[in-house]
């Protein structure tokens, strides 16, 4: 009976492993796909001027409170368009400049011209904001966690 009950065991675990297994899958997703990314555009961010357009993996309404990365996107600033100085007081926002040209304003007032390659973070306590000074599109990764 004992020799019965095991081989019963391992059948029903070796059949219903890869329906588990693809379950836990299913629900941490590794890869976004950009046809697959959601669109959160806002306007006047932080008091800013104009549309802060986002493709987003995950923002912060979705993501789950084990998770550090709160929220990761494209974001584009039009020129003239901006992101008001805002503060964080219990996360860490990091912008990594892909194209175009803007200042960046930090926790002290200081202006920063940014362009493709630079990254700049707002850590919890500092304040930040972004403009787009340039003639073309201003594009972004924004990458938002939080212990």
């Amino acid at each position: 009976m004992r020799i019965k009950s095991l081989v019963l065991m391992v059948c029903l675990t070796a059949f219903l492993f890869p329906f588990l297994s693809a379950v836990v899958v299913a629900q941490e997703p590794q890869v976004y796909l950009k046809k697959d990314l959601k669109t959160w555009n806002r306007e006047k961010v932080a008091n800013g001027v104009g549309t802060l357009a986002g493709q987003f993996a995950f923002n912060r309404h979705e993501a789950k409170a084990d998770q550090v990365i709160k929220e990761i996107g494209w974001l584009t600033l039009q020129p003239g368009d901006s992101i008001g100085l805002h503060a964080h007081t219990d996360n860490e926002d990091a912008y990594i400049i892909v194209f175009g040209e803007g200042v960046f304003t930090d926790s002290q007032g200081q202006k920063t011209p940014v362009t493709g390659g630079d990254v700049t973070i707002a850590r919890p306590g500092d304040s930040h904001a972004l403009e787009n000074t340039g003639s073309v599109p201003l594009f972004f990764l924004n990458v938002v966690a939080k212990r």
